[in-house]
């Protein structure tokens, strides 16, 4: 007794043959089937190449459109001529024109002859099925799909939400549980010849010829009815990916494809001459005993769906931006973001990038130009400081700095007087590192000495944002580490904050601040602040500063000094 293959074939005859001649050069018998869609020519010149091998047939061709019915009759008849033509074959293995046998025949065989009443097919219940992609599984059985998923896709959705809301369903037939599984299957002779010959095969075909996919549920489910030992596996190696298209295997998965030890994969390219030589290879050394194990490699995959899915954090390819909900981490590498610092010290970007040791940008999201550490003009991937390249795409300027500079934590200051394009951005970026001196804004407007009126409407527009943007940063969804303090608490102890920060950027030095930066002038700053009450704008994101002169009220007890060994 022998194994014989099925092979539904529809392009790339050159190689189908060749896998067929390997088969039946070793007393496997072959029957392919044709895709009827494929032009006489071709069908005539791969009827040629394989016309010196006696145990090769050629079945009645049907139309095979992903999805229909013309899979399932295509197969039937393929398996019909099968069980006719060859009395010696006790197993038969449906396969494709793009399968490549992974193992020596001589070892299937034996396989297959330790388990003479074994059926080997993926076959799962609707209900306990994860893979399936489209949201069908019982309604792929109790709905009606006249129309073509791949050619006619808005009619198919339009047609299966009607009926969805008039609340359709066919009766699935008496005694039938539906199953779905893989369409590449190993029927034993017994059972392959029950499905077919059954008294009611007209009944299930009448029904299946409404499903969708049929190919993926007529055997599937009508081999519960007559197998006596099913093995719900597949022999054939077939990924897919979150999409539900199969994965194509060229040169350099070899390694790969051996590991697997299974003993057929799909889907092959079909340019992949180093595959095709080594595996179909005569001589070749078997691996004899070897159970066929997918699951050897399911993480490889695994991981290939996820950097297809999600990408690397923070690289956003020219070829394709991911879907936002897919998004885990926006940018490559943890970064800094100061809002109202630079206006409560004098130069605190010199002396955070001195006392952390990393890069400190100053507002590079400034109206009028990128500020680059250093005043650079061009920045480190030919980055340029200007603001309208910047504002074409923020998002993109941003990850496109923090990836560029991975290795060196990028820090830069930003406030109401900037874009605020990139705010929900960052909020949303776990690698950010948010801090925040509310009301910092309005020691600029303190220190200028414009039209009062000037400054009472730029400080009402300043608030305005800064205070959305507060609103933005206590939404449950924020995953960015945010720190804010009003500026009347921060001045009341300014070096806590700063160590915070210090030691958050540099975690590993963990040393005490003994140098901190000069804090403005802030003598008049409260009576600033009553005379904008008077003039009608309320200052609330200050904090309780006094309306006289001084700083704001605090504990009288010095805080406790940093010694320094």
């Amino acid at each position: 007794m022998t194994v014989g293959f099925v092979m539904l074939c529809h392009t790339a005859f050159d190689r189908a043959a060749q896998v067929a001649r390997h088969w039946a050069e070793r007393d496997c018998p072959v029957v392919i089937h044709v895709d009827r869609r494929v032009r006489r020519p071709a069908y005539d010149r791969l009827v040629e190449a394989l016309a010196d091998l006696t145990n090769v047939r050629f079945s009645g061709r049907h139309a095979c459109e992903w999805g229909t019915w013309g899979l399932v009759a295509a197969t039937q008849e393929a398996s019909t001529l099968m069980l006719r033509e060859f009395p010696q074959v006790r197993h038969v293995y449906l396969a494709s024109g793009s399968c490549l046998p992974l193992r020596p025949v001589e070892e299937m065989v034996a396989y297959l002859d330790e388990r003479p009443r074994t059926d080997f097919i993926e076959s799962v219940t609707t209900g306990d099925v994860g893979w399936t992609v489209g949201g069908l599984n019982i309604e792929r059985f109790t709905l009606r799909f006249p129309f073509s998923w791949r050619k006619q896709r808005l009619l198919f959705d339009w047609y299966v939400g009607l009926q969805r809301r008039i609340r359709f369903r066919r009766r699935i037939p008496a005694g039938l549980v539906p199953h779905l599984g893989s369409q590449w299957w190993c029927l034993t002779r017994q059972t392959l010849s029950a499905i077919l010959d059954d008294p009611d095969r007209a009944r299930y075909d009448r029904f299946f010829r409404k499903v969708w996919i049929p190919d993926e549920s007529y055997f599937q489910t009508l081999v519960r009815l007559y197998s006596s030992n099913i093995e719900s596996r597949s022999l054939t190696l077939s990924k897919f990916d979150f999409q539900g298209k199969p994965h194509i295997f060229y040169d350099d998965h070899l390694q790969l494809l051996r590991r697997s030890d299974c003993f057929v994969a799909r889907k092959i390219w079909p340019h992949a001459g180093k595959l095709y030589r080594f595996f179909l290879s005569p001589d070749r050394e078997g691996q004899a005993q070897a159970e066929p194990n997918p699951g050897k490699i399911d993480r490889l995959f695994a991981k290939a769906v996820e950097r297809r899915t999600k990408g690397r954090p923070g690289l956003y390819m020219q070829s394709r931006f991911p879907d936002a909900n897919w998004i885990n981490i926006r940018t490559a590498a943890p970064y800094s973001q100061f809002q109202g610092f630079s206006d409560v010290f004098k130069n605190f970007e010199t002396w955070l990038g001195k006392t952390a040791g990393t890069r400190v940008h100053g507002h590079l999201f400034a109206p009028g130009r990128v500020e680059y550490a250093g005043g650079e003009t061009v920045y480190n991937g030919a980055l340029s400081d200007s603001a309208k390249m910047r504002d074409y795409n923020p998002k993109s300027f941003l990850t496109s700095l923090i990836w560029n500079t991975r290795g060196e934590r990028q820090c830069f200051q930003f406030g109401p007087g900037d874009r605020q394009d990139i705010n929900g951005f960052v909020a949303a970026d776990p690698n950010a590192q948010i801090s925040v001196i509310s009301g910092a804004w309005a020691i600029p407007l303190f220190r200028s000495n414009a039209n009062f009126g000037d400054i009472r409407r730029e400080a009402a527009r300043l608030q305005k944002i800064e205070a959305e943007y507060l609103d933005l940063l206590r939404n449950h969804w924020i995953k960015a580490r945010v720190r804010v303090w009003t500026l009347a608490e921060f001045v009341e102890n300014p070096m806590e904050p700063l160590q915070t920060i210090v030691d958050e950027i540099s975690p590993r030095a963990m040393r005490r601040l003994t140098e901190v930066p000069c804090m403005v002038d802030l003598t008049g700053f409260g009576q600033f602040l009553q005379n904008l009450r008077n003039q009608g704008m309320q200052p609330v994101l200050m904090g309780d500063f006094p309306a006289g002169d001084g700083q704001p009220p605090g504990n009288p007890r010095r805080g406790r000094p940093y010694l320094v060994q």
